[in-house]
């Protein structure tokens, strides 16, 4: 460990002493983090913690790196320790057996990140950390199984449970706004003016996810539109210069966008308990509501019709409503699952496939992903764990007859 130690800290930090951070002691990583392990002190640890966390802040990739790859071999499951607390176990079960095994599961790097979490501000640059590590991991395994100790942190620490949902508003604060149009991931916003037109009227809403140790940093937002009827057209429903209505005149609200804003909280979910909490809120604040669909992109489209010989010079508007009901009923991945990835998200929530329309996104990126077609899933309230049981159980896709009907006349012929 000595050896192991020295080669880390000049890879670290030694080679280029004078880009520590100010007030660093300059010891080398892994004798802080071993300090940082045995410190029984509140104020020593939550110290140590911070010091760690400003070093790798100054770090560059190749250090990060390192650091990840210190972590995940030094701080594993003692496998042979595993066995034998599950020996014990089994021939003794009890409180006290059992406590030696969980102990015995649980790798210390996990402990590493709890500590590391007690300087003041760390979630969310623990948050950046693993994002970090999702981008220089590149499938090695022992950083995947870093990743999978963190991943199981964070479904901890961002459960639904400690998420507050906020409306985001034109009158919210001005970092926000800013992280609204640079977290947009479906409807890019390029301007404070537009930003405006989708937060401000009386037939908008924005409504995000926070957490309470990041309070000025969204984690998912979604939003609203509130019109008299199912739309058809991103661009419609976009336009500026749209009549706008009362929001007590709409009887629809339209979930047109969702992004999740932190790539260090991927595959950690509360995109469903976002839509779920929005529609039950909705339906409180605006009883003349009696429909909540989407206004969806299909990113897979356009590749699985090349894929499938589906080929137009353009397709014909029937010709891609019916290649498109076709591919969220019948694309599949491996394992199964819709290949469409919001339509993942969306079945898995108990929705249900309405409606497909063509020529609904112009803009060069949804002709690119989907040739210009959009989709709507509904959400009803009285089906929606009835939907989402069959979808989770039997991989049943519930959709309207008009989708079905589609699907199935997408023949050979309009190949």
């Amino acid at each position: 460990m000595t050896f192991f130690a020295d080669l880390l800290g000049s890879i670290f930090e030694r080679r280029n002493p004078s880009r520590l951070p100010a007030g660093d002691d300059r010891r080398p990583m892994p004798e802080l983090l071993k300090d940082l392990m045995g410190a029984v002190g509140e104020n020593r640890g939550a110290a140590l913690a911070a010091q760690i966390l400003t070093r790798i802040d100054h770090m560059d990739d190749a250090k990060k790196l390192a650091f990840f790859r210190h972590v995940s071999t030094t701080m594993s499951v003692d496998s042979a320790a595993v066995r034998r607390a599950l020996d014990r176990y089994e021939k003794s079960p009890g409180g006290r057996t059992y406590e030696t095994f969980m102990v015995a599961t649980d790798p210390p790097r996990q402990e590493l990140f709890r500590r590391l979490n007690q300087a003041p501000g760390a979630t969310g640059r623990l948050v950046a950390l693993r994002a970090d590590l999702l981008r220089l991991a590149d499938d090695d395994p022992d950083l995947t199984a870093l990743d999978v100790d963190l991943r199981h942190l964070f479904r901890s620490w961002f459960n639904r449970g400690f998420l507050v949902l906020r409306r985001i508003g034109w009158e919210s604060p001005n970092a926000i706004l800013k992280k609204i149009i640079a977290y947009e991931a479906v409807h890019a916003i390029n301007s404070r003016d537009e930003l405006r037109h989708r937060l401000e009227p009386t037939d908008r809403r924005c409504f995000a996810f926070f957490h309470p140790a990041m309070p000025d940093d969204p984690l998912i937002f979604v939003e609203v539109a509130l019109t008299d009827s199912v739309p058809n057209s991103i661009q419609a429903l976009l336009d500026e210069t749209r009549t706008v209505i009362a929001a007590e005149d709409a009887n629809t609200a339209v979930f047109y966008s969702i992004s999740n804003c932190q790539p260090g909280l991927a595959n950690v979910s509360f995109g469903n308990s976002l839509i779920k909490q929005v529609v039950s809120d909705l339906a409180a604040e605006l009883p003349g509501l009696k429909q909540f669909v989407t206004l969806s992109p299909m990113p897979g489209l356009r590749a699985w019709m090349e894929e499938d010989g589906r080929t137009g010079d353009p397709p014909t508007p029937d010709t891609l409503r019916r290649a498109a009901a076709r591919y969220l009923l019948t694309a599949k991945r491996g394992d199964g699952q819709p290949r469409d990835p919001v339509a993942r998200f969306h079945l898995g929530n108990g929705a249900q496939v309405l409606a497909v329309h063509a020529g609904a996104d112009v803009s060069a990126k949804g002709l690119k992903q989907s040739a210009g077609a959009m989709v709507n899933y509904l959400y009803n309230i009285r089906r929606i764990a009835q939907n989402h049981e069959r979808f989770t159980t039997a991989g049943e896709i519930t959709a309207s007859s008009e989708v079905r009907k589609l699907a199935k006349d997408a023949a050979p012929a309009d190949k």
